[in-house]
């Protein structure tokens, strides 16, 4: 695989970022020699103090929210529906608490222990959703706020993006915010968990 993404690489503009997260790889050393790893495909950009689905909207600031308050380059785990992990990285400058999810990965290395985690042998559907791609990963609140450049989790340069589509964001409650096309896939890639069709 290649380097490792510096944490300059999160301190930029939040849709940028995410839209170049396509094609980079997500990893989890479960321990020593042992990692587990997938190439992003499907992301979705929060727009922090602007954005009413961001969970920092109105410069809400919690315990849980915290994290998105660093510089980016950090990663930020919580909890929903009191069965799922998300994972996202958090972005821009310090206090702009904008973030990116990470929605679905393609299985690149670990494909066997993901099954396990997982309980299913389909590999499309493995880490094809946030929820899901944790669960493959081992992702949880255990691994919220750590640096993005070094063990235990950490992003590698991959693969350019041939082509990238955009569109709306999924599970959106807040009505004004709904249709903003803030989803990013890799064009054609089995693996997202939802399909898009318009250029980015």
């Amino acid at each position: 695989m290649g380097r490792v993404l510096p944490m300059s690489f999160y301190r930029r503009r939040t849709v940028q970022v995410a839209q170049e997260l396509l094609g980079h790889v997500l990893i989890h050393e479960l321990r020593p020699g042992h990692c587990v790893a997938g190439r992003i495909v499907e992301t979705e950009a929060y727009l922090g103090n602007e954005d009413p689905a961001c969970h920092s909207y109105n410069n809400r600031r919690t315990e849980r929210t915290e994290v998105m308050y660093r510089a980016g380059g950090f990663s930020y785990v919580y909890f929903i529906y009191g069965m799922y992990f998300c994972f996202n990285v958090v972005t821009e400058k310090k206090d702009k608490a904008e973030a990116v999810l990470i929605r679905a990965l393609e299985p690149l290395e670990g494909i066997d222990k993901m099954k396990k985690l997982r309980r299913t042998q389909n590999e499309k559907i493995l880490c094809a959703g946030p929820g899901r791609l944790c669960q493959a990963l081992g992702i949880d609140r255990g691994l919220n706020g750590l640096p993005l450049h070094q063990p235990p989790l950490w992003i590698e340069e991959g693969i350019a993006a041939p082509q990238i589509v955009a569109g709306e964001r999924i599970g959106i409650a807040q009505p004004e915010a709904r249709s903003w096309p803030l989803r990013f896939c890799l064009k054609d890639s089995p693996y997202v968990s939802r399909r898009v069709w318009g250029p980015a």
